[in-house]
């Protein structure tokens, strides 16, 4: 899809809101090795998530309202989408014992849930 055609179906603000998405994507994979993948997925009603993992294996991630502004956002940003969160894409996240921690929560003394 061309950018004239992507951009025509999204509103000026909507077109704004993808802009601002994919910079922050781009920062990210520029600071992560210089490239990065992504899986758009649908949240809900009110966002869309796209799951970032970089060249060096950090991951993050993007929320943008729609998954209009989502797909263009990935568009703009350049990086690499993929359908689903598997194989190799998997393999690339590198966790830190921080995630490993927080996953695990109290059985490794991490914080107790909010109530």
């Amino acid at each position: 899809m061309s950018e004239e055609t992507s951009s025509a179906a999204l509103s000026a603000a909507d077109e704004r809101r993808a802009r601002r998405v994919a910079k922050h994507i781009s920062a990210f994979a520029a600071a992560h090795g210089g490239s990065a993948d992504g899986v758009v997925e649908y949240v809900g009603r009110i966002s869309t998530r796209i799951v970032l993992v970089a060249a060096d294996g950090s991951w993050g991630d993007q929320v943008a309202p729609t998954p209009a502004v989502a797909d263009r956002a990935v568009e703009l940003s350049g990086i690499t989408r993929h359908d689903s969160f598997e194989g190799e894409l998997g393999l690339r996240v590198r966790t830190s014992a921080y995630e490993w921690k927080r996953m695990a929560g109290l059985q490794l003394g991490g914080s107790q849930p909010a109530a």
